[in-house]
């Protein structure tokens, strides 16, 4: 029995390592050139010079996106209702693809905090919002993908090894990708990564299905197989005519993430072809693969939280599917782990390298020494995350802080005129406060017991408010309502 073990784990090591080497050494052979013939700008490193094909485009924002945060949190819950977060993502990515895309394109962004600073014409409310973005990432975001990544390969290999040496693993190798290859690097391995990704998590959701005889209702209560949340599930089913609508345009179009993949192609075509393939493989595929195993998983196991997705592929795989398994799943969590390394990175250098130390002559030496930062603070913030009850639902409420008040921003700043970048800034303040309040006072003492999604459209609302009589009652100027009529004039508008 033991020598069975010991040459399953040998064939299972090598599979991995050797599917490692070769998805690495087919990017590095992909970007290569490319890497040669670019320069040394932020375009070049963060916009990949613009020269992403509608494939890339698409590979990038989709793995961006899905990874173990999606599989590990969502299959977590263990029941169908999240399936909501990616069918509703799929009409996110239209708004992105009709509305943000053109504009984006018309002001020539490189990150989604210059279309502010253009819109309302002073450069204060880009450095405020880019500043909340980078803590977002590095505090929350980055911290949680690594351990999510860290959580789902350890029972995988079934290594006694703490989980942090895991998710520094995957910490270094993202960062590897940032500094050697930009965002070219990040969407061609996410792209090769992505396939795989995609077609193993399908074989994956076969298999759970086959060891349950496609029985996926004996043992479960309806509570987990019903579409209809009720009034204390993670999504009550008015919630998705409410704050999830916005919360899908706060992710998909203006969260530099995802957006910076989509501005990396050549034009507005190419672009908007990449975002609809994505939110086709968003529609059809993903939906199915973060929340069925889960299901098949209570059948089995019973309530096992996040742990349910490695133990399920890790019952489920043969030594060497596993393996490869293994080696697509971090392929896919350094591919999305580098791609939020190398917005962080954009941010910091368009926004405050280059307005308040000086101008950067090699963006690619910059990108370097600020990945090796992010990089030592993702792996020391780990152990954070490691009390969660559930990553998915933790991460959904934290990002309640930034996205309704950074949203409100860009609603003023799209849809009014002659409104300052103070009071812009004001509003996000108010939203930021008030969600604060309600998430860590008001609802934990019961004061306000409304759903935290049905919030976030009180946090939207009364923060665009605040932008609008703050700079009236205030600044003392007055704003003109002008809907999208002006968007596509001159970027100084």
């Amino acid at each position: 029995m033991e020598t069975t073990s010991l040459a399953g784990s040998v064939v299972q090591w090598g599979v991995f390592l050797l599917l490692s080497v070769g998805l690495a050494l087919a990017t590095w052979l992909k970007v290569r050139s490319a890497r040669a013939a670019s320069g040394n700008s932020g375009k070049d490193v963060y916009l990949a010079g613009g020269g992403l094909s509608w494939l890339y485009v698409a590979g990038a924002i989709t793995l961006t996106n899905l990874s173990t945060e999606q599989l590990v949190g969502m299959n977590g819950n263990q029941m169908l209702l999240l399936a909501w977060w990616e069918i509703c993502g799929f009409f996110g990515l239209l708004i992105l693809a009709f509305v943000f895309v053109p504009i984006y394109y018309r002001y020539g962004c490189t990150t989604v905090t210059e279309l502010l600073e253009r819109r309302y014409g002073g450069g204060s409310i880009r450095t405020f919002i880019s500043g909340l973005f980078l803590f977002g990432n590095v505090v929350i975001y980055l911290p949680a993908a690594v351990y999510a990544g860290g959580l789902f390969l350890k029972p995988l290999f079934g290594l006694d090894i703490p989980l942090i040496w895991y998710a520094a693993f995957l910490a270094v190798a993202s960062a590897v990708y940032t500094i050697t290859g930009g965002l070219r690097a990040v969407a061609v391995a996410d792209t090769f990564s992505g396939i795989g990704f995609l077609g193993m998590s399908l074989l994956v959701v076969f298999l759970a299905l086959q060891a349950v005889d496609f029985d996926l209702v004996t043992g479960v209560p309806p509570e987990r197989l019903s579409m209809l949340g009720g009034p204390g599930s993670p999504i009550p089913w008015p919630t998705l005519l409410t704050g999830m609508v916005f919360i899908q345009i706060f992710y998909w179009s203006t969260n530099q993430n995802i957006t910076q993949k989509a501005m990396a192609a050549p034009n507005v075509r190419e672009a908007r072809k990449g975002v609809l393939v994505a939110a086709a493989v968003r529609i059809l595929i993903v939906p199915v693969i973060v929340v069925v195993p889960g299901v098949v998983a209570y059948q089995l196991f019973g309530d096992i939280g996040d742990a349910t997705y490695g133990r399920m592929v890790a019952a489920v795989l043969p030594p060497w599917l596993s393996g490869a398994f293994a080696a697509i799943m971090a392929a896919a969590i350094v591919s999305h782990t580098s791609a939020t390394v190398n917005s962080t990175v954009a941010l910091w250098s368009m926004d405050f390298h280059e307005p308040f130390i000086g101008k950067v002559s090699n963006h690619w030496r910059l990108g370097a020494v600020v990945s090796v930062v992010i990089t030592v603070t993702t792996i020391a913030l780990v152990p954070v995350f490691e009390g969660a009850d559930s990553i998915i639902n933790l991460l959904q409420q934290l990002n309640g802080l930034f996205s309704m008040p950074v949203l409100s921003a860009f609603v003023v700043g799209l849809l009014f005129r002659g409104v300052a970048p103070g009071a812009a800034i004001a509003g996000v303040l108010w939203g930021f406060l008030l969600y604060a309040t309600y998430t860590f006072w008001w609802h934990p003492a019961q004061l306000v017991t409304m759903h935290y999604i049905h919030f976030m459209v009180i946090v939207l609302g009364t923060s665009v408010c605040a932008a609008l009589g703050f700079n009236r009652w205030i600044l003392g100027r007055s704003s003109q309502f002008t809907g999208f009529s002006r968007v596509h004039d001159s970027p100084t508008a």
